[in-house]
């Protein structure tokens, strides 16, 4: 599917679906648009080469899913490849889509082949407010990449939830199963960073000197683009030291419990030490043991055992070591 926003001085911005004569609009000097490939078919993708007249190295990279964020000069426009991070809670954590963009002299160009949802916000600008194409193809450029980052705040924050939700239950009932969690936490933090800190060094490039395609003015709204995505990498660190520093918690907690456990069960076998020793004195096979004739050997025997029983037990308590 293809949706075109053209804003024309006249009648400000007019949206126009399907194929229609692309290369009359990039000539017009005086029309912005931006024009939106959403799953675009064999047809709709040949419109790419015929009419916008794309370099097929970048063509070829629009449909072959790239690995990671990129940034092409090819002159008359610029090429980005940009990434859209999304995290479910309970079902398969992170995940990526990819946007490419073109920057064309009066418009842009977006190819997706998933429903990108900060691309619906900008539709929705559109429609509300024909500042966001009138003022130029660099500004709506910012525009669809602001509202990208801006979806990355969202990310992170379902994140940052599921961090917290670790770590209360590190300090309420520790289980193996935290563990888990805490690497997926760690992964998903760490393909984060290796997403965004490529991109963040796009934004920087955007917000130098670096494109002609690029105004002074536009620039200005890059350098706010990319402070964004700027804390958006600090935050995503602290929170990976958070799950640092839950984890070695969780291990200290483990370590702790096994620590008690041990000490209860050495505790134990200390208190009934003098019994074991008292039943092998008494099992040995001698054939006169003075108690064995004695008519309260038997009370004797418990007697003794109790008490030395009450004897280790106080000089436990005494030492604190239970």
């Amino acid at each position: 599917m293809i949706v075109t926003h053209v804003y024309q001085p006249d009648r400000g911005i007019v949206r126009r679906e399907g194929i229609e004569p692309f290369d009359e609009l990039i000539r017009s000097p005086n029309q912005f648009f931006w024009v939106d490939f959403y799953d675009p078919t064999d047809e709709e993708s040949y419109v790419l080469k015929a009419d916008f007249n794309f370099h097929p190295l970048a063509i070829e990279d629009v449909i072959a899913e790239l690995p990671g964020p990129k940034v092409d000069d090819y002159g008359p426009y610029l090429f980005v490849v940009f990434k859209i991070a999304d995290y479910q809670r309970g079902g398969d954590g992170l995940s990526f889509r990819e946007i490419d963009v073109f920057l064309l002299r009066n418009g842009v160009v977006t190819i997706h082949y998933d429903t990108i949802k900060p691309l619906d916000a900008v539709t929705r600008r559109c429609q509300s407010d024909e500042r966001v194409l009138s003022r130029g193809a660099d500004f709506m450029f910012h525009t669809i990449l602001d509202h990208i980052v801006d979806h990355y705040d969202q990310t992170l924050e379902r994140i940052e939830d599921e961090v917290d939700l670790v770590e209360d239950e590190v300090f309420q009932d520790p289980d193996a199963e935290i563990t888990k969690r805490v690497f997926n936490l760690k992964r998903d933090l760490s393909q984060l960073k290796r997403i965004v800190t490529p991109q963040r060094e796009i934004l920087n490039r955007f917000a130098r000197d670096q494109f002609p395609l690029i105004g002074a003015q536009a620039r200005l709204y890059f350098r706010d683009v990319f402070d964004h995505m700027q804390r958006i990498t600090d935050l995503a660190d602290s929170l990976r030291d958070t799950l640092t520093s839950a984890l070695e918690v969780h291990y200290s907690t483990l370590q702790q419990r096994a620590n008690n456990t041990i000490k209860v069960l050495t505790v134990i076998a200390t208190v009934f030490l003098p019994i074991y020793l008292l039943t092998g004195i008494y099992g040995m096979n001698f054939e006169s043991i003075p108690e064995f004739a004695w008519k309260y050997g038997y009370l004797f025997f418990w007697g003794l055992a109790g008490l030395t029983t009450l004897v280790m037990f106080w000089f436990i308590k005494t030492r604190k070591w239970l």
